[in-house]
């Protein structure tokens, strides 16, 4: 996924503007994958909501401490999501690729039990007890069922952080954040003197 692109930033310009307007366009773009991010089935967009978390994430480390006090809060928020969809994303990269061993598997003994049935008419069901993967495969098939039942529970996980994060004012505090101005830490001792 592409970065969208930052328009309007200036050689020369304070930090703490062009910051804003890099915030402002890294929350737009991870906010853009809701409601589509929401369906389970949506594997890539939940992926690059995920590379979009990230990139929030960065950008709000390296900066929280110039803006108001949610600034840093949001980046603990966004590494929390981009977390747990990493978690969603790996089972997404490894169910197929264990599903892929698994037939793999039984395809080879497939073709052992057509080898050893010979010039049977038909095969002895009996034959299959024996394949010399079954077993193999057979824990593959439990491994599967595990990942996606995992997926299916941190894509909830995920749902409830996303609705617990729209509840807190996530957007609205973050957007309200960057606006305020840390104050110096001379300009803080001044007053207090």
């Amino acid at each position: 996924m592409r970065a969208r692109r930052v328009k309007g930033l200036k050689r020369g310009e304070r930090m703490d503007g062009a910051v804003e307007r890099i915030v402002e366009v890294r929350l737009d773009e991870l906010l853009g994958f809701m409601p589509k991010a929401a369906d389970p089935a949506q594997v890539a967009a939940l992926h690059d909501m995920r590379i979009a978390a990230k990139r929030l994430r960065y950008v709000l480390e390296l900066t929280s401490f110039s803006f108001g006090p949610y600034a840093e809060r949001a980046a603990k928020r966004a590494k929390d999501l981009q977390d747990l969809i990493g978690e969603i994303h790996d089972c997404d990269v490894t169910l197929p690729r264990i599903e892929a061993m698994r037939e793999e598997l039984m395809a080879a003994d497939a073709a052992e039990l057509v080898r050893r049935a010979g010039e049977d008419d038909d095969l002895d069901p009996s034959l299959a007890g024996g394949a010399p993967h079954a077993e193999a495969w057979r824990g593959l098939e439990t491994v599967i069922v595990h990942l996606a039942a995992r997926r299916d529970l941190l894509h909830q996980r995920f749902l409830e952080l996303w609705r617990k994060l729209e509840r807190e004012g996530f957007a609205a505090r973050l957007r309200y954040a960057i606006t305020e101005r840390a104050q110096p830490a001379d300009s803080i001792a001044a007053e207090d003197g």
